[in-house]
């Protein structure tokens, strides 16, 4: 595209233009195009005016040639468009709702953006303004699991009662443990992130080893007490409890909720705990880990700093996770509990009956 309009303004022409390209309340795009004209008007080349307007060359041209055929008034509205394609009609709306509702063909196990615009003869375009206006996403699945503990209501109500009331100078400790553990050493050092660059690690690594965290949250101020041990038998879990029994000042209670792993119910612990009476375990419901407050913390030290870490060795996995449990009870928030039994009951109520 050339430049094949001269600029010609008059005198009324120019007080107008320069009048919008001053008027602080006028659309921006109004004042632009009068600026280009004026500019032009200046027998300035096309690439000087693009320069000072801030546009390219084809929005100068544009706007000499729309000058020249309408004038002022020409700027200031806008060429009518071409219609563009019809909308859809309903019935197509509501069959691709309707087919993504269900089972695909063949043995896909569910619809993507092409099978369906193939199946309901549109564009892939169309089908994916479709899915996004009724919040449609085939390729999304969400994981569920109902407890199948005849005494799982029961467990709930005494869990979340500890989370939500504490008894009166009482403990209530979230404890479990965070097994296998890989010290994972990269085999050559990957890159540093980058402006538009992630950064990089290598996909194959080396092995050194692994540890088990036993970690005890409590509830009531959020610190976490840990230890890394070599091995997740019921005698590490009796050190554990043994080392925090030792922490605790005498005379409080201590509550503890914890899972029903088989090293938390041996004839050992059982003895351990009929001699601390101080002791009370509440045990979560079947499939109800995600009752355990300590799981946050798991979670949390999961994505912050081990799965991207590199370690050497064993030992220096046992100093990362213990610097980790430093700087978290350096600044610990307390673990608040939000939803109550009875609406949690409510919604897996709606869930499928487990299978037996």
């Amino acid at each position: 595209m050339t430049q094949e309009v001269c600029v010609l303004v008059n005198a009324d022409d120019r007080a107008r233009l320069a009048a919008i390209a001053g008027d602080r309340s006028r659309p921006y795009k109004h004042v632009l195009r009068a600026r280009i004209i004026l500019h032009s008007a200046e027998r300035l080349p096309v690439l000087e005016v693009a320069r000072r307007a801030g546009v390219s060359r084809p929005a100068v041209w544009r706007w000499q040639r729309r000058f020249a055929e309408l004038g002022v008034d020409g700027l200031l509205r806008e060429k009518p468009r071409i219609p563009g394609k019809p909308p859809l009609p309903r019935e197509t709306v509501e069959r691709v709702v309707a087919l993504t509702c269900c089972e695909p063909p063949g043995e896909a196990t569910h619809w993507t953006g092409r099978a369906m615009a193939a199946a309901v003869g549109i564009g892939l375009s169309s089908v994916q303004r479709i899915w996004r206006r009724h919040k449609l996403q085939p390729h999304r699945l969400r994981t569920f699991k109902r407890s199948n503990d005849p005494a799982f209501a029961a467990k709930l109500r005494d869990i979340i009662g500890l989370y939500m009331d504490p008894p009166a100078h009482a403990m209530v400790l979230s404890i479990d443990e965070k097994s296998q553990i890989q010290a994972l050493d990269r085999t050559q050092p990957g890159l540093p992130l980058k402006p538009g660059k992630c950064g990089t690690i290598t996909h194959d690594y080396k092995r050194h080893g692994t540890t088990t965290l036993f970690a005890a949250l409590n509830v009531l101020d959020g610190t976490v007490f840990g230890r890394c041990m070599q091995r997740h038998r019921h005698q590490e879990f009796l050190r554990f409890l043994n080392a925090i029994e030792r922490a605790i000042p005498a005379g409080k209670i201590i509550h503890v909720v914890l899972d029903n792993v088989a090293t938390h119910k041996t004839p050992e612990i059982i003895r351990w705990l009929s001699r601390h009476p101080r002791w009370v375990f509440h045990f979560t419901p079947t499939s109800g880990s995600w009752l355990n407050a300590v799981e946050t913390f798991f979670s949390a030290l999961t994505r912050r700093r081990l799965r991207h870490g590199v370690f050497r060795s064993v030992a220096d996995l046992h100093t990362a996770i213990n610097r980790y449990l430093e700087d978290h009870n350096d600044d610990p928030e307390p673990f608040v509990w939000t939803k109550s039994a009875e609406t949690i009951l409510a919604k897996t109520s709606r869930l499928p009956a487990p299978s037996q």
